[in-house]
Parts: structure tokens; sequence; C-alpha cells
């Protein structure tokens, strides 16, 4: 596929993200941090499963694309970072996951993109410990709120 095909699959893809319900489930995404299968059995059973669902699924389905051949690799992984975060959420849990699901394909396709991504493995860390910030930031803020109230 040419590369004007590929930068239309890619900005539909991005389309998709802004859609309203999307991005609720994305933004509730910051807030998800499992340590654990029974973290994600119990999203997966309550209130934010569709919101887990809505966001693994999407990136593993965007990153099918990728494996695929519809999508060039390279500039997929220079116009998206959310696939690395969500699998840097869920990397600590997902073989785990995929033997509970007896699905060793689970989440394959976003792993597989993630995973050829030149030093990953120095790079998931320092995402790790961004995302702690944040979330320490996060909850300074919102004790503050809770304080004016």
């Amino acid at each position: 596929m040419g590369k004007h095909e590929d930068a239309d699959l890619i900005l539909k893809l991005y389309e998709l993200r802004r859609e309203p319900v999307m991005r609720e489930a994305r933004n509730w995404m910051f807030t998800f941090n499992p340590t654990s299968v029974q973290d994600v059995m119990e999203t997966m059973i309550g209130e934010h499963s569709g919101h887990l669902r809505m966001v693994i699924s999407y990136w593993d389905m965007a990153c099918a694309m990728v494996t695929n051949g519809a999508i060039d690799e390279e500039l997929f992984n220079q116009t998206n970072g959310e696939h690395i975060f969500v699998y840097m959420k869920i990397q600590p849990v997902i073989e785990g996951l995929r033997a509970m699901f007896d699905n060793q394909e689970f989440l394959k396709n976003l792993e597989t993109v993630v995973k050829r991504i030149p030093d990953i493995e120095t790079k998931l860390p320092a995402m790790r410990e961004r995302m702690a910030k944040f979330a320490a930031m996060r909850a300074e803020q919102m004790k503050a709120q809770a304080a004016t109230v």
C-alpha cells in the first residue's frame, strides 16, 4: 500500500479515537493500573468493563492493521504512542490473562507492534515512572479540590 493510503487509514483511526465514548474510555485508562489478573477481572465485571474492552480491542485492531501490512509500521509508530501506553498498562498481567482466557493470541498484535519498537525495554520503565508521577499529581490535585469544597 502507498504512503497516502497508510496516512488515510491512520487519520481514520485518529477520528475513531475522538468519538465521545472512546475518548471517555481513553481518559479512564489513565486511571487504570492493574497489578494482577484479579484487577483486570474485577474491571471486566464492573462499571468500566466497556471502557477497558473498548481501549484494548481498539489498539489490538489498529496494530493488526500494522502486522498484516495494511499500515506502514514506521509511520504508525511515528504518529501514535498511545498503543505503547496501553501495552505498558496491561503488560504485567498479559500472560496471566492469556492463561485465564486460554487464548495465547489475546492482544498479540498490540504486543507484537510494541515489542518491535527499538529500545522498548528501556522506554517502558521510563514511561511507568512518568505515569506514576502523573498519578501522584492527579491525586494531589483531587485532594486539594476536595479540601476547597
